[in-house]
């Protein structure tokens, strides 16, 4: 679908014809929220995990929330209806509204815009499943309010772009030596049979798969825990995992060209991924 329905203040408007002013907060500054749900069969997938966590970015930088639950779940659910695709992302993002360009929110707290539209989710080629992936490695320079989803992700850019350049999946990032987190995903490793995951706290954006793999290791007997990771322990992991909407859970085999272990997807990814499938069509 080229030119698909997305929802922009208000309106129902093809994604050509959707227009924002200049002075939006967003646009200057990056001065917003956003979320991103993924639609099996088009229904939402954990869509009240995903606007807790809206609401309570929303809350962390002091954007009035615009609409209720069910209001925001309508709004969301009627984009993802309008779309052909059976499999989507849906993304939201509220920004603090339009006003005169000075950094310090404004005296008269402006209409916060709000947009949402979806795309098709592209399943990740098998092989990729099959065989894993490739990742590198780079120090975290970002700031150090992670756990809100920020619209402003230009840190999170680099570290992307990091990957492209290097032809990998993911740049895994490390924080003075400790583990934080990819440029889009979570990151686990696996010893000794226990799935380990960096703390909950601001230096990582807490995936809503991260509530999702406690319960799946909880349903398949993994330990499953979170601690400081060191760099030496990513390397020397058993397995190493990325998790995300889009990439649900997958295995990386190889950081910064060194094998992990024996460089093949292990037992704990397969036990996992396939609880994942389970779930999604529960």
């Amino acid at each position: 679908m080229d030119d698909p329905f997305v929802y922009l203040n208000g309106t129902m408007t093809p994604l050509s014809e959707a227009k924002v002013p200049v002075l939006d907060r967003g646009f200057i500054f990056g001065d917003g929220i956003y979320e991103v749900i993924p639609v099996y069969g088009h229904k939402l997938f954990r869509p009240e995990q995903h606007l807790v966590r809206l609401f309570r970015g929303l809350a962390a930088v002091s954007i009035d929330n615009p609409h209720t639950e069910r209001q925001w779940l309508d709004l969301i659910e009627e984009v993802v209806r309008l779309h052909p695709a059976a499999d989507q992302l849906a993304y939201i993002q509220v920004t603090r509204g339009v006003a005169k360009r000075v950094h310090a929110f404004p005296n008269s707290e402006p209409t916060p815009t709000v947009f949402i539209m979806s795309n098709p989710l592209i399943p990740l080629p098998d092989t990729a499943r099959e065989n894993g992936v490739a990742c590198v490695t780079m120090e975290d320079k970002r700031w150090l309010r992670c756990e809100i989803k920020s619209i402003s992700l230009l840190g999170n850019v680099l570290a992307a772009q990091n990957a492209a350049a290097n032809d990998a999946n993911e740049t895994i990032q490390f924080r003075d030596g400790f583990l934080t987190e990819g440029s889009a995903s979570n990151v686990w490793i696996v010893k000794d049979g226990s799935l380990i995951g960096p703390p909950r706290d601001n230096l990582i954006l807490e995936g809503i798969r991260y509530g999702l793999m406690e319960e799946l290791c909880a349903a398949d007997h993994i330990p499953f825990k979170t601690q400081r990771i060191s760099r030496a322990e990513v390397f020397e992991a058993d397995e190493v995992l990325l998790s995300s909407a889009s990439k649900e859970i997958l295995p990386v085999v190889t950081i910064d060209g060194k094998a992990i272990a024996n460089g093949k997807p292990g037992p704990i990814y397969k036990k996992l991924y396939a609880a994942y499938q389970a779930v999604k069509i529960a």
